[in-house]
């Protein structure tokens, strides 16, 4: 299972402004960041090209561990609406050679619908 799976927390939208410094250095040219978002003290990150996933460790957060998934290996996604008495909403993320989906929960109203728009967009 992804390393996000059964992380206490839920995925908050961050500026891409934001998360555009820290992040620039690993686009590639004509690469631009499209959304964000933070659990805990790990990003999510989409960008025009593969979605990257930071799995900050320590007690300061320097040092981390950074998965590139370009968005041909998603092999699908599922997204499951918070309902009216679970306020979370839910995004699963399979990727090839992953038997395990990598897993991520949202608050109601976070950006969810955005995220499957793109993912739909990138990954058809």
């Amino acid at each position: 299972m992804g390393f996000f799976s059964g992380l206490l927390g839920h995925a908050s939208v961050i500026d891409v402004d934001e998360v555009e410094a820290e992040f620039n250095r690993f686009l590639v040219e004509g690469e631009y960041i499209q959304q964000a978002f933070k659990v805990i003290r790990d990003i999510l990150v989409f960008t025009n090209r593969r979605m990257i996933l930071t799995d900050k460790q320590g007690l300061s957060g320097k040092k981390f561990e950074l998965h590139s998934i370009p968005f041909k290996s998603i092999t699908q996604f599922a997204t499951e609406t918070a309902g009216r008495f679970d306020a979370d909403a839910e995004l699963k993320i399979w990727v090839a050679g992953q038997p395990e989906p990598y897993v991520f929960e949202f608050k109601r109203g976070t950006g969810l619908l955005d995220v499957q728009l793109l993912l739909a967009e990138y990954v058809m």
